[in-house]
């Protein structure tokens, strides 16, 4: 099933996906729901933020290639993580698909894409096991954790280098019939192939992340966990389109824009 999130003249309402067409429901699929007998042409609709998440967590350095890659750029050597460590990220900088990132007039000419697998939490839990971690998973959307790269490197924190407003598209829907094992990443840049990898190739996966996290964090319906990204990224620059595909899933697309 494909969640979607849409307006309704200025109002927010979740919808079934099918095919080209979204059911408005009444109700949400973080809680009780049914069908309403209205149907609209999904091209013909804004879609939003499939979902506001209430925390929203970030898995950084989770792909082996891409490790390799920012140690070459720092001049170091690679050191792939131990154990998965978590962080965040902050809703203001979340958009929707066909949203524009907008790069801020005095940010540098590095800011890149992170095609990313976001798993969305559908039900509270702590001390998850591997045996039933997935269970608390309602589905998963894509993520592009947009960066810069200049900030990322001189900032003590990370604040403005992946926060800043419209650095973080979300969408188009969330799918909840996913087999993980099955899924590869596609980004491009102006219909250009930037690069191609296993989703679930990752240095630690959903599973691992979820249970280390509810070993001291209580999760909650409409949390996220956004999964990391492989291998090299580009720059974006004004008038750049960049899309992130991911099998089974979808494409986010977004267009990039320089503020004036």
């Amino acid at each position: 099933m494909r969640w979607a999130r849409f307006d309704n003249n200025g109002t927010a309402l979740y919808g079934v996906v099918e095919g080209d067409t979204i059911i408005p429901v009444r109700g949400s699929p973080l809680a009780t729901w049914e069908r309403t007998g209205t149907r609209h042409k999904l091209a013909e609709v804004k879609l939003l933020v499939p979902l506001e998440p209430l925390t929203f967590y970030a898995c950084g350095m989770n792909y082996p290639e891409h490790v390799r890659e920012v140690a070459v750029k720092l001049g170091q050597e690679p050191n792939l993580p131990k154990q998965p460590d978590i962080g965040y990220r902050a809703n203001n900088a979340l958009i929707a698909h066909n949203e524009a990132i907008v790069i801020p007039k005095d940010a540098t000419d590095k800011v890149q894409y992170e095609g990313e697998l976001v798993a969305v939490i559908g039900r509270k839990c702590k001390h998850l096991t591997r045996d039933d971690a997935l269970t608390a998973v309602l589905g998963y959307t894509i993520g592009n954790d947009v960066s810069e790269r200049t900030w990322q490197r001189g900032d003590r924190t990370l604040w403005r280098a992946k926060n800043t407003d419209t650095f973080k598209p979300m969408g188009p829907w969330i799918e909840t019939d996913v087999d993980l094992e099955s899924l590869v990443t596609k980004v491009r840049v102006n219909g250009k192939q930037m690069i191609e990898f296993h989703t679930n190739h990752m240095i630690f996966g959903v599973v691992d992340f979820l249970v280390a996290m509810t070993k001291y964090l209580t999760l909650f319906p409409g949390d996220m966990v956004w999964m990391g990204t492989e291998g090299a990224t580009a720059d974006m620059k004004h008038g750049d389109f960049c899309e992130v595909e991911i099998s089974s899933i979808g494409t986010l697309r977004n267009p990039v824009v320089r503020e004036a």
